[in-house]
């Protein structure tokens, strides 16, 4: 029987997420689906994967909650005995304002950005110290190198989980376990569509690559920093955003932001 690695993908059953779960399963891995709203769109995806060749499984999980956390990993290894890799990709935002925050929403955002991103590495980690191998990406953002206005909860909770990525590398490294995180820049997703008005146009101008990213440009990251192509890789963060976040700011000047 040949062997097949198993990943779980959080918040994959639309967008980046989606994406990278799909090119997981594409390249040979048994894939856990990770959602928390819209079962349909999970359970639709995994039985489109199937045709892959492997196995494919949609588990609901508030990443934010032990108790969700817990028994989504006991699902995922009831299913396949064992995790090769993990993707902390869920994360949501709130686009306001720091004088308006509501607390409630700086705890949302915290709470499933960093907390979920600490809960999934952890029960994750437990579980790859007995095997003495595994990969974890965590999916951080251009907030990784530049605050954004009107985004300081998605902001610190971004910023938190580079420097967790750092800490968890180092504390797992012992055990064969590598953490990476990959930061995208401006990427073409849904999302990005309905929130913001020409946002390809716009980022695309302020991108030295003169355009801005896809959700493959992505997945293409993850799946590289989870392969025995990356094995002397771990504790680094991989900015995909075409120069974006690496350009200072020039006066008088095409470049920069």
């Amino acid at each position: 029987m040949t062997f097949r690695a198993a990943a779980l993908v959080t918040g994959a059953n639309s967008g980046i997420g989606k994406t990278i779960v799909s090119r997981l399963a594409a390249a040979g891995y048994d894939v856990a689906i990770n959602y928390k709203a819209d079962e349909a769109a999970a359970e639709t995806l995994a039985k489109d994967l199937l045709r892959h060749g492997g196995r494919a499984i949609a588990v609901y999980a508030d990443i934010a909650n032990s108790k969700d956390v817990d028994a989504m990993f006991e699902k995922l290894f009831s299913a396949f005995g064992r995790l090769n890799a993990l993707v902390n990709n869920a994360g949501v935002q709130v686009f306001k304002p720091l004088l308006d925050v509501e607390e409630s929403e700086w705890d949302r955002v915290i709470a499933t950005n960093l907390k979920g991103c600490y809960l999934c590495t952890q029960r994750a980690g437990r579980h790859m110290k007995e095997h003495r191998s595994g990969a974890i990406v965590n999916i951080g953002s251009g907030c990784n190198k530049v605050p954004f206005p009107n985004l300081s909860g998605y902001t610190a909770s971004k910023g938190g989980i580079e420097m967790f990525t750092k800490s968890a590398a180092l504390e797992l490294g012992p055990f064969g376990i590598r953490v990476n995180c990959v930061a995208p820049g401006a990427i073409d997703t849904e999302r990005t569509k309905k929130e913001i008005a020409g946002f390809a146009d716009s980022w695309a101008r302020l991108t030295p690559l003169r355009r801005i990213g896809t959700p493959d440009d992505v997945a293409s990251a993850v799946q590289f920093l989870l392969s025995e192509s990356a094995s002397f890789i771990s504790g680094q963060t991989l900015g995909v955003d075409g120069g974006l976040f690496a350009q200072p700011r020039w006066p008088d000047s095409d470049y920069g932001i």
